[in-house]
């Protein structure tokens, strides 16, 4: 029971962490075009850095509910994937879904050809990521 309590209060933070963190992507970052995000360095690192947390929480708050369901996965992509299946969720955003692990992939490891895509790809699939969000909340509460 104990390990419950840590996963569940851990899930709770890292909410709350994503949500901060997309809070903070929608009013700084969302309307960066890709000259300027292409122009200004500083910028860019505080960009990429804001989506790979993003995306490395979720990562971390869905592998922790599939293990808990049992369920096992052998990379992010899966661990996604099986989460987005956990919630109901439709094999588009399923697959959509586990396409951020590879986006999320290319952030941490500094692929440069691919950062902005990672961005974009991040963006398209936001209200998604809110959705499983609002889904966890409400089985945590």
């Amino acid at each position: 029971m104990t390990e419950f309590k840590y996963a569940k209060g851990r899930i709770n933070e890292s909410v709350q962490f994503i949500s901060r963190e997309m809070k903070e992507f929608d009013q700084e970052y969302a309307a960066t075009t890709w000259e300027e995000y292409q122009n200004d360095l500083k910028q860019q690192k505080l960009i990429d850095r804001t989506v790979e947390n993003i995306l490395t929480a979720f990562i971390e708050i869905c592998g922790t509910i599939i293990a808990e369901k049992g369920l096992a996965a052998e990379n992010y992509s899966e661990v996604l994937k099986e989460a987005a299946k956990i919630f109901g969720l439709g094999l588009d955003k399923q697959e959509a879904l586990a396409k951020l692990a590879a986006q999320r992939n290319r952030l941490a490891h500094r692929y440069l050809d691919f950062k902005w895509q990672a961005i974009k790809l991040y963006m398209a699939e936001q209200e998604t990521i809110k959705l499983v969000l609002n889904v966890i909340l409400k089985d945590a509460n």
